[in-house]
């Protein structure tokens, strides 16, 4: 096969596979019918063309007719006035005239018998356009309700061109939204470390780095603030559990005396547990106003 031959078969293929796909059944078959019902027109018209021309021989045969009875009269009328020549000629005009009738009526005979060929011809052609009118009126309903049923297929299963698009649309947004949302963040983190300075802002990286440290002392004296106030909470509990330890062991021993003991003594121990008391009390309180103090300072 040659170049030639290959590129006239590979675009005779292409536009075939064009045409194809650009084809609507539908319209194919409202068109086959209306080209049946051209041709159905163009059968009669045939006929119609075929029977004036018979209708005309048929005329020319009348008159052909017309004039051999003419020519008997003639002849008749020359036997009587004794002129024969004359009856001659009429009588060879009559058998010119019979003999173009006898042609006339072969041509009549022909034209009729091909008249009625055609009549079948179109009443045969008349029955196929009636039954392909039928069949196309049907075929064009299934193909209309396939194709609306397939046109709900592809929507419900999502495989159409339109389904097609709606999902590339909704894959397109979702990137973008991603796209923003991941550029959105970028611009935050960026603002808060500062790699953006703020053009109706007065403050540059130094004094931001400062507003840092400021606010880092800030909490570092809050925390050793909170735990000087836990330290000191700790030590009072602890001196005061010792004092609870120390009044304990005194009434323990004031217990353990004997009954005869004079009640001087009792006097004095119990004093002497108040004192403690006082004195505790007291360092307490002074434990308390030195924690204010260092506070207040």
């Amino acid at each position: 096969m040659g170049i030639l031959s290959r590129a006239s078969y590979v675009i005779r293929s292409k536009v075939n596979s064009i045409l194809n796909r650009a084809e609507d059944p539908t319209e194919t078959l409202d068109y086959s019918y209306e080209q049946m019902r051209d041709e159905l027109q163009d059968v009669k018209q045939g006929i119609a063309d075929l029977t004036t021309q018979k209708k005309r021989l048929e005329i020319q045969k009348r008159r052909l007719e017309e004039n051999v009875e003419k020519h008997n009269r003639q002849a008749r009328e020359a036997v009587q006035q004794d002129r024969d020549d004359l009856a001659r000629k009429a009588l060879e005009k009559k058998n010119s005239k019979m003999q173009q009738i006898e042609d006339l009526e072969g041509q009549i005979a022909e034209l009729e018998s091909t008249q009625e060929n055609l009549v079948e011809k179109k009443n045969e052609l008349q029955g196929r356009i009636e039954e392909f009118r039928t069949k196309k009126e049907t075929m064009k309903a299934r193909y209309e309700a396939a194709e609306a049923s397939t046109r709900v297929s592809e929507a419900v299963t999502g495989v159409g061109d339109e389904m097609e698009d709606v999902g590339r649309a909704i894959e397109r947004a979702e990137d973008r939204t991603d796209e923003m949302e991941a550029r959105s963040q970028a611009m935050d983190e960026l603002q808060d470390t500062g790699a953006f300075e703020d053009a109706l802002s007065d403050t540059d990286s130094i004094d931001r780095e400062l507003d840092e440290l400021s606010a880092d002392r800030e909490v570092e004296a809050e925390l050793e603030t909170l735990k000087s106030d836990a330290g000191g909470e700790s030590e009072s509990a602890v001196e005061d559990e010792d004092v609870e330890n120390e009044l304990s062991d005194i009434e323990a021993e004031l217990d353990g005396t004997e009954s005869g003991t004079d009640t001087t003594i009792d006097v004095e121990g119990k004093e002497a547990a108040r004192e403690a008391d006082a004195e505790v009390e007291s360092e307490s309180d002074v434990d308390v106003e030195s924690d204010a103090d260092e506070r207040s300072k």
